[in-house]
């Protein structure tokens, strides 16, 4: 059974960081893209980053680009963000996902995803 199970959420001053870990298992994912997505209270799943499947492309949403990044390691199955300079409007379940695609950064291009893991930014 493939699973992604993400860890690091929690609550956080605005201008803090926090860094999310997602840890895969039932499979190798080192030829896909992984990426983060986030849902805020009422609005859609967006894109927040993503990577390709070898690390040596990464894409992030205008609204975390500078502040967030993206990594894996291939050999542990694992994706994290590091998320920096974090902002209220930041708030939302942040959800890892897994592409079946090696490069990509858009939602329907992901067919794996965990449960979420709650990230909320006071003011």
């Amino acid at each position: 059974q493939v699973q992604l199970v993400e860890s690091g959420g929690g609550l956080v001053q605005a201008g803090g960081s926090l860094r999310l870990s997602c840890a895969a298992s039932g499979r190798t994912f080192s030829r896909n893209a992984m990426g983060w997505f986030r849902q805020a209270p009422g609005k859609e799943r967006e894109f927040a980053a993503a990577i390709s499947w070898s690390g040596g492309s990464t894409y992030y949403a205008d609204s975390v680009r500078g502040r967030f990044l993206i990594s894996r390691d291939n050999a542990k199955n694992t994706v994290d963000l590091q998320m920096n300079s974090l902002k209220p409007e930041d708030t939302a379940v942040y959800y890892c996902a897994a592409s079946y695609s090696p490069n990509s950064m858009r939602k329907a291009e992901y067919n794996y995803w965990g449960q979420g893991t709650q990230v909320t930014v006071s003011s």
